[in-house]
């Protein structure tokens, strides 16, 4: 008898986290209640408030059958990353342009800011392209990329200020501001 009660407690907890990632994962694309912080403001932004905004946006979600739970402010004071940078948001006719991105603001690609799948939102960090040095301060505002070996997914500003927009990819380091 405790076998089957421990059994369906385990389901229960496996179905209540996968409902909350749903719902997380729904509310992404939808309108938030949460104000969002203008790009004038990005580097005067603590991660106290940021996580006071965002908090609503940083719930475990669901893409494809696999399930991603964000990192919190904590974990995220000193991260470093380096792998491969994308970029979205072609300035016309793109599917992005316009959209409400998962924290919910507006999605500009003539602004820089970018996607990530772990990091909580918002979060200011530093891009650095490996292959020549230009670096840039973004806000990570979206979800993604969801494509394997893809670390990170930039604005078409900023992968252009990154000095990668023409060849698609480059290897990047990111790194939080928060230090």
């Amino acid at each position: 008898m405790r076998h089957i009660m421990k059994t369906n407690q385990r389901t229960g907890a496996l179905l209540l986290t996968l409902l909350l990632a749903l719902q997380a994962c729904s509310s992404y694309r939808g309108t938030t209640t949460t104000t969002p912080i203008r790009p004038s403001s990005l580097q005067r932004i603590s991660p106290v408030e940021a996580y006071r905004l965002g908090k609503l946006k940083n719930n475990p979600y669901l893409i494809d059958g696999r399930l991603y739970v964000p990192m919190s402010f904590d974990q995220v004071y000193a991260y470093e990353e380096t792998g491969l940078a994308s970029w979205y948001g072609q300035e016309t006719l793109d599917q992005h342009n316009g959209q409400p991105t998962a924290y919910g603001e507006i999605f500009d690609p003539g602004l820089p800011s970018a996607a990530h799948k772990y990091l909580p939102l918002p979060m200011i960090v530093r891009v650095t392209n490996l292959d020549n040095n230009a670096s840039i301060i973004v806000r990570v505002n979206d979800r993604g990329p969801f494509v394997d070996g893809r670390v990170i997914d930039l604005s078409a500003e900023a992968a252009k200020q990154l000095g990668f927009y023409g060849q698609g990819t480059a290897r990047v380091k990111i790194e939080s501001v928060y230090r």
